[in-house]
Order: structure tokens, then sequence, then C-alpha cells
């Protein structure tokens, strides 16, 4: 029996080919599959291509697929993905669920609990003990979204921008900004943004620039990045009160490449906000890739959830070459 495994963010695709023991046979990192970034038929192509490179290993498709993927927001996402995987053969069967179940799986070792995702985007998740489950739309500004690399870099933009021409105050990014893209000044990205010559989708780029320039004591960067905290506090805080969580002790499980931040206070700021919606919860960064947490809820279909705990260790080491690999943000 195998899994084949499947996390797809915004930024990258993640897919892994996991035996029922719960050795891996292989892994690849690769361009996001997002029907929302890519549309579905190019996501498909992509998707193809990646388990064929996985796949070689195995005579026929696995025996089940596992795909956490963002952008699996409503039913009609639901149905439109599972159909269009379903019609690539490559698993007998084909299960398709949000990239923050994943998350919180890969995370946490017990079914319930908060899962918070911070890339280029944003997304969260709660399940309660008794399964009850509260989540966000995590479909941007139309619902009151603001956060993960893309927020983070519009908003240094923009402060360099408003710094330079007057509207702001002085800071740093005046400088990075420009120079990450390689252009002279604000208004250069300004305009190379409004042409087309830099993608607005590389301003997720800039979330390391804006973090780095905080640690470094700019007050501006430091601003943005207080703002990132405490919106994903915000976040966790309401998934705790739906869920009725705040008298227990819920993992908070932080996925995403904007968590990788090596910043303490930030780290500090929402773990004290998360401790204030429930004392006794445990934030914890998710150092495995979340494509660990579709693996796992892969192998459950087998055998129970406490015969995957002893595996669960070993095959995030062996998943753990993936962080070093191309086309993560």
């Amino acid at each position: 029996m195998v899994v084949l495994a499947v996390d797809g963010g915004n930024s990258k695709t993640d897919v892994a080919l996991v035996a029922e023991d719960g050795g891996l046979l292989a892994a690849v990192r690769g361009p996001t599959i997002s029907h929302q970034a890519v549309g579905i038929d190019e996501g498909m192509v992509r998707l193809e291509r990646l388990a064929a490179e996985v796949g070689a290993s195995v005579d026929g498709p696995a025996d089940i697929g596992v795909f956490a993927l963002a952008g699996a927001d409503y039913p009609s996402d639901l149905r439109l993905l599972q159909r269009a995987i379903e019609r690539l053969g490559i698993a007998r069967e084909v299960v398709v669920v949000n990239d923050t179940i994943a998350a919180l799986r890969g995370g946490s070792r017990r079914p319930w609990g908060i899962a918070l995702i911070c890339g280029q985007g944003v997304n969260g998740l709660g399940v309660a003990p008794d399964g009850r489950v509260a989540r966000f739309d995590g479909v941007g500004d139309i619902s009151g979204d603001w956060g993960g690399g893309t927020s983070v870099g519009l908003a240094a933009q923009a402060a360099a921008v408003r710094a330079r021409d007057g509207r702001g105050p002085r800071t740093s990014l005046e400088r990075l900004v420009p120079a990450h893209f390689g252009l002279a000044s604000p208004a250069a990205v300004v305009r190379a943004l409004y042409t087309g010559r830099v993608e607005a989708e590389r301003l997720g780029e800039l979330s390391p620039v804006v973090f780095a320039a905080a640690v470094s004591g700019d007050v501006v960067a430091r601003a943005i990045v207080d703002r990132l905290a405490d919106e994903l506090g915000v976040m966790a805080a309401a998934l705790i009160r739906r869920l009725r969580l705040g008298r227990l002790d819920p993992d908070v499980v932080l996925a995403g490449g904007v968590f990788r931040a090596e910043d303490p206070a930030f780290h500090q700021r929402l773990a004290t906000a998360v401790a204030d919606a429930a004392p006794a919860a445990r934030v914890v960064r998710l150092e495995a890739p979340p494509v660990l947490g579709s693996a796992l809820l892969g192998l459950e279909r087998f055998a129970g959830e406490s015969d995957t705990e002893d595996v669960a260790e070993r095959l995030a080491g062996e998943l753990a070459g993936l962080e070093e690999a191309p086309g993560d943000n």
C-alpha cells in the first residue's frame, strides 16, 4: 500500500510517495499547482508531472492520494479539484482537503487544535476535541484577511514610497526594498510593478527583508511585523473562542514560510496573544514540511492514528531535505 502525499501552497508544491510502514520512497518540490494562481488546467499539468517524478519507483497509481491544497476553500473548489485529480489517475482513492488540515496533523500529535498558515497569504483552522471545526474563508481582502508574505511586502513597498515622498517616517526600507529588485528607488519599483516588469506576486519576497530590518531596529519595519503578529494572534483567539477551547490546552501549530523568520519579538508577541486566549495552549512551530501531515492522514487510512505516531518523527526527518529545495517562499 502506497500513499501519494501532496501539500500545495500558493508558492510551491511538495509531493511525497510513502510506503505503508511510513518509509519515504521519493519526494520532490515543485512550483505551485494552485488553481487560483495558475488555473486548473495548468495546475493539473504540473501535478501530473510531479507525481510522475516521485512515482517512478512503483507500478501504477498510488493506493491513496491526500491532496492538501491552498485554494480548497469552498465546496465548489473541492468538487473541481476532486474531479480534476481523479481524471489524472495518479491515485486510486483521492482525498482533497484544505492545507490547514495537513498543517495541523503534521504539527500536533492530537487530532484537534489550531493551525495557522502564514506563507504568501494567511489562513487558519481549528478543530475541537468533539470534532467541531471552525475556519476562515481565507481568500484575501474580500474575506477580511491581512497577512502573509504578500501583505508584508506590499506594506513595505508602501512604507518605502511614503517615506521617500514625505507622507511617512523615514525608514531603511526606502533603500532595502528597491535594492531587492535591483532598482534605484521606491518610485522605480512602483513603475516596474505598474508596467509588469516586476510581477506583483514577487512582493512576497520582501518578507525576509522586512523582518531583517525590524530585527535591526527599524521602527517602521517593526510596526509591520507587529501588525502581522497581532493579526495572527487575533485569528488564533477567534478560533479558540468559537470552539470554546480557552480552558483547554490546544496545540497552536504555525506553518508556512513566514514563520521561519528568526525574530524573537515577533514570536513572543504572537505567543502572548495566544496565551491571553488560552493560557494552557502550546505554540508549536511546524519544523517539518507540511506534506508530512498529508502523508500521516493517508497512512491513517491503513492503520489507526496511534499506529502512525511511531513513524511520524522518522518520516519528518526524511522529509527535511525538502526545506532546502528551491521554490519555497
